[in-house]
């Protein structure tokens, strides 16, 4: 160590992640562990967006009312804010290891409503129960792995729960695609989240507490006994000195009021530039869109032109896949290359992927087939939409007019010679659906029959591959140690607020934007709104690489200067000198 709270040390690389947990398995259970706190969340995030495909075929209200396809989406995140905040105050008063107990009783209740819910408010109600399940582990995971990881390996080992998270996406979609052909799809899909909750309410169980907090409430000897199991008897020591001088530095914060902490963190230098840091990245990791991806995946693949529900969620599958393919990436080279360095770099082609959706999907409704009056008159004229039907510009109509139409009240029904020629505006009821299918034409609801359309996926597949392995595990591993350990779990709630926050807002507006300004437009302001992320990030955001917790708020209180390597200034003298 140096003075600054810069260190010099080698680059730390996988192997020497591996080495350690093969000297020291406990640390690996205890990353696990907590990282079913990570699952959950991937999972909720991942389920719901095959069980609304089958919910608005329960539910023909859902269907035909965008809002409330939001809003049975965006509910959970709602829940999950105020899980975040109230995490942050758990995490310092009762620990780490009763409010994960906690978020696992709360994730068990949730899922079990929505499975047994009668009707969409109570699948909202389940929902919102749910997303307070999610929002304290959100934050309390990765808080969790941080300070009970050698300070080596902290990166790599908090992004197991980044990994757990895209996991537990791609393990929605399989479960997603297992139930499609089972009575109740939907209430199954929903239901199973129970599992995990259950099992890692059990786990943690036989897990300690984090001897960061322990220390933190004097409670050295438990601490001692827990570090001893992390550290070498000689790192052990070290370890217990800079927790010495980390505490000795709070005097009598530890017993305050949640409100006079707040207050005083707020007049702390050192919290505000980690608190700007850690929000800066949170906000922007959700304002790239990824959710809107993840919670509609199968939706935006029906967008692309694929109206199969079983066939957009295979395909989604891929893309999820992808996402936890990208997490591993994360773990080898976090701790290599650095946290800053690789969110720059994922928000560079996470913009050039969202410019390039905004083309492709701007050019298949430039050449969406036609709306041929005989083909809508085919079924009937009480079969045809009523909005095309009393248009005085219907002869100008396509595919894509008709889709947008008020209250998703209308269909297209694809020609049956070729699907990109003109082809029928139709009511879109259960009825219509039926008739168009025996005729071995192929329904549309949500996207228009394109040759380019195949390009869309490939596109959301290279956005996920840029995304994951920068801006998906990053923000939660520089959040777990940007703040003053006397603050980190009002920094912690209060970033992760403003996670859920974001969440919220892209996620309760995707289907609208979609409808008002198409899905081209949509995808090219999240472009805009990724390089507004992009310029934040590095003005902002300096790097923990390498850092003990407890150096890096001497690093804070020093400042940094952007460097365009993406590295601190200071580092790259130290390392240069």
């Amino acid at each position: 160590m140096v003075e600054g709270g810069v260190i010099t040390t080698e680059e730390t690389n996988y192997t020497e992640c591996f080495r350690a947990i093969g000297a020291a398995p406990y640390i690996m259970r205890l990353a696990l562990s907590a990282g079913i706190g990570g699952l959950l969340f991937g999972y909720d995030t991942g389920v719901i967006s095959g069980a609304l495909l089958y919910i608005k075929e329960d539910f023909q209200e859902v269907q035909r009312k965008t809002w409330l396809q939001e809003t049975i989406v965006a509910m959970a995140i709602a829940g999950a804010i105020f899980g975040a905040g109230s995490g942050g105050v758990l995490n310092d008063r009762i620990g780490r290891k009763p409010t994960m107990i906690i978020a696992d009783i709360v994730f068990f209740i949730g899922a079990i409503v929505m499975a047994l819910a009668p009707a969409p408010w109570m699948i909202i109600i389940g929902r919102v129960i749910v997303g307070l399940g999610v929002g304290m582990a959100s934050m309390t995971s990765p808080l969790y792995i941080s300070e009970t990881s050698p300070t080596k390996i902290r990166g790599a080992l908090v992004s197991t729960n980044g990994l757990l998270i895209t996991g537990g996406q791609f393990l929605s979609y399989l479960i997603n695609l297992g139930f499609t052909k089972v009575s109740g799809t939907w209430r199954w899909m929903l239901g199973v989240a129970a599992v995990p909750a259950f099992v890692q309410c059990i786990l943690m169980l036989s897990l300690p507490e984090s001897p960061r907090w322990l220390y933190r409430k004097k409670r050295i000897s438990e601490a001692e006994e827990i570090l001893r199991r992390i550290y070498s008897p000689e790192q052990v020591e070290e370890e217990l000195r800079a927790l010495k001088e980390s505490i000795d530095n709070e005097g009598a914060m530890s017993e305050v009021s949640m409100f006079t902490k707040v207050k005083q963190a707020f007049g702390d230098k050192i919290f505000r530039r980690g608190l700007a840091a850690g929000v800066t990245v949170q906000v922007a990791q959700q304002c790239v869109g990824i959710n809107t991806v993840m919670y509609y995946s199968p939706t935006i693949v029906q967008l692309a032109g694929i109206a199969s529900n079983s066939t957009a969620m295979a395909l989604s599958l891929v893309t999820s896949g992808l996402n936890a393919l990208g997490s591993i990436i994360s773990m080898m080279f976090v701790d290599r290359k650095g946290r800053r360095r690789m969110m720059l770099v994922s928000m560079v082609g996470i913009m050039i992927c969202l410019t390039s959706l905004g083309i492709v999907f701007y050019q298949a409704a430039a050449t969406a087939p036609k709306v041929s009056l005989l083909e809508s008159s085919h079924f009937g004229v009480n079969s045809t939409c009523p909005f095309y039907s009393s248009a005085s510009n219907a002869a100008s109509w396509s595919c894509t007019t008709c889709l947008r139409s008020a209250d998703k009240q209308c269909a297209f029904c694809a020609n049956k010679a070729n699907e990109r020629s003109p082809g029928a505006c139709v009511a879109a009821t259960n009825d219509m659906k039926t008739a168009c299918h025996s005729e071995k034409r192929v329904y549309f609801t949500e996207g228009c029959p394109s040759k380019i359309g195949f390009l869309a996926v490939i596109l959301l597949g290279l956005y996920i591959i840029t995304y994951s392995p920068g801006m998906g595990t990053v923000p939660w591993i520089l959040n777990s140690e940007i703040y003053p350990l006397r603050y980190r779990g009002v920094g912690g709630g209060i970033a992760a607020v403003s996670n859920w926050t974001s969440n919220l807002i892209i996620s309760e507006t995707f289907l609208t934007l979609t409808q008002a300004v198409g899905s081209s437009g949509t995808f090219l302001l999240y472009a805009g709104f990724s390089l507004i992320g992009f310029v934040f990030i590095y003005f902002l955001v300096p790097e923990t690489k390498g850092l003990p917790i407890e150096e890096v708020e001497k690093m804070l209180e020093k400042g940094f200067k952007p460097s365009i390597c993406g590295c601190n200034n200071e580092t790259k003298d130290r390392a240069e000198g």
